[in-house]
């Protein structure tokens, strides 16, 4: 499970309604947390059907979950700050209506092509409406409010990640309408609608001093993105033709030319989609590093375990899903128990949730490596309740731990950054595994290794880049809390 998102607006002092809102205003706004939540985790789910009903590969699934990150990624900053400038309950009404279309258009799709393409713009979606969720709830309710209205957040986006793995294979295994996975897209079209027209319901805000829009840098950020995950997904199928260097190479460029253009927008005054001085802080840079590696290994691990158990081991998505429930236990009791070994034990306790959750994922490869007849499948239980206890050890208190290294005038900021990151590394992931994924899936073809088998051994194969990712997070938040503590 990852669901833990800092605001991604830049600040939000200002404008709030005079009158206390309403229950209903907001049950529509945690509706619209929960929406963009669960098509993160049910499409994992759904993974498996959508490859054998559209004949597609690992490149264009991993494609369809990692578009859908990397589009709410680079644009969560555009939006909170379009919300701030425009209106929040106008750009939540204006996501929201956009979410419902593209996930109409997701569940329509003829091919693996258009499914992509709809990915990407259901993630930009995202993007505008998201934001907007944290601004209004911070607007909208005085200190004691707020904090209700936050731990109700936080308990809805959790129930999000159970329901889209559970409810979600229940769904698809029901075949409603015959509709198959694609059931899991359109029933956001009546949510959207209702939600929509109850909006007017919430009260309107905005910021009088909204920061600007850095659409050049965005551009350029997205493009250099792009051209990053293209080649990474595609590669192991076509053997690295001269194109795939290519673009990791125009990647780099136009990366470097986002930093570039970044440092000339804060010279001449203007509003850069992210401050670069905020690295000069070895705190907060070394630990940006850290959430992109330990993100990157939740994504790619729901996509591979999803393949392993139904396309390997022939579970029903019900079942599958199911299986999988004990994980998110583990990782909302951790979340509960985290803050209070931090205060305890300082942040040094982080470093420790991150190696638990590294023991995880470690038992998890050992134990699947022995599936291989398909046997013995319960025996994934312990590992995964292990590996959700440990990522709520570690990803809860973590993004506090990061954001608290920069002053209080940047942490909204830090927070927007630090919200991209977790989705970037989640898209990164899952282009970095699926290369070895792939690999070994293929290698075991022509060897006469069985169904299972070939699915266990890539699994395995895989989680070595997630084990050894989050084993160097571990070092690397052990050094930086040592070394220069955070801000309390």
């Amino acid at each position: 499970m990852t669901v833990d998102h800092p605001p991604a607006t830049s600040h939000v002092p200002q404008t709030a309604a005079k009158t206390r809102p309403s229950a209903l205003a907001l049950t529509i706004l945690l509706l619209g947390g929960f929406i963009t939540v669960f098509d993160l985790f049910v499409v994992n789910i759904a993974i498996p059907s959508m490859q054998a009903d559209l004949g597609v590969s690992f490149a264009e699934i991993g494609f369809v979950i990692a578009g859908y990150e990397l589009a709410f990624g680079v644009l969560l900053i555009a939006g909170g700050r379009l919300g701030d400038r425009h209106g929040r309950r106008r750009l939540f009404a204006l996501g929201m209506a956009g979410f419902a279309i593209t996930s109409f258009l997701c569940g329509i799709a003829p091919d693996a092509t258009s499914l992509i393409v709809a990915r990407l713009l259901q993630g930009a979606t995202g993007a505008i409406l998201f934001p907007q969720v944290y601004a209004l709830l911070r607007v909208m309710y005085d200190d004691a409010g707020r904090r209700r209205a936050f731990g109700l957040l936080g308990m809805t986006l959790g129930l999000a990640a159970i329901v889209g793995q559970v409810f979600g294979g229940l769904i698809v295994e029901s075949d409603l309408f015959g509709l198959g996975w694609r059931i899991i897209f359109l029933i956001n079209l009546p949510i959207g609608i209702i939600a929509l027209l109850s909006a007017r319901i919430i009260p309107e805000s905005r910021s009088s001093d909204a920061m600007g829009v850095d659409w050049p840098g965005i551009g350029l950020a997205t493009a250099g993105l792009l051209l990053l995950l293209l080649p990474l997904l595609e590669g192991p199928n076509l053997d690295w033709p001269l194109w795939t260097w290519a673009s990791m190479a125009v990647s780099v460029v136009l990366l470097t030319a986002f930093l570039v253009w970044e440092h000339l927008v804060a010279r001449r005054g203007g509003d850069p989609a992210i401050d670069l001085t905020l690295f000069r802080n070895t705190g907060f840079s070394v630990g940006s590093v850290v959430v992109l590696l330990i993100y990157s290994t939740a994504t790619s691990l729901f996509l591979c375990f999803a393949l392993l158990v139904q396309s390997g081991l022939g579970l029903t998505p019900f079942a599958a899903g199911t299986l999988f429930a004990p994980a998110s236990v583990g990782f909302v009791v951790a979340s509960l128990v985290a803050p209070k070994l931090v205060a305890r034990f300082g942040n040094i306790a982080i470093a420790g949730g991150t190696l638990v959750y590294a023991a995880g994922i470690g038992w998890l490869i050992v134990t699947a490596a022995g599936l291989g007849d398909g046997a013995g499948i319960f025996a994934l239980l312990p590992p995964l309740v292990l590996f959700g206890f440990g990522q709520g050890l570690s990803m809860t208190p973590l993004l506090n731990l990061v954001i608290g290294y920069v002053e209080e005038s940047h942490a909204g900021m830090a927070a927007g950054f630090i919200s991209t990151m977790q989705q970037v590394g989640g898209a990164f992931g899952v282009s970095v595994v699926g290369i070895f994924f792939v690999g070994i899936l293929g290698k075991d073809a022509g060897e006469g290794v069985s169904q299972a088998g070939r699915y266990a051994d890539a699994f395995s194969g895989a989680m070595i880049y997630n084990l050894a990712a989050v084993i160097v997070a571990a070092a690397l938040i052990a050094l930086i809390v040592r070394k220069s503590p955070a801000r309390q």
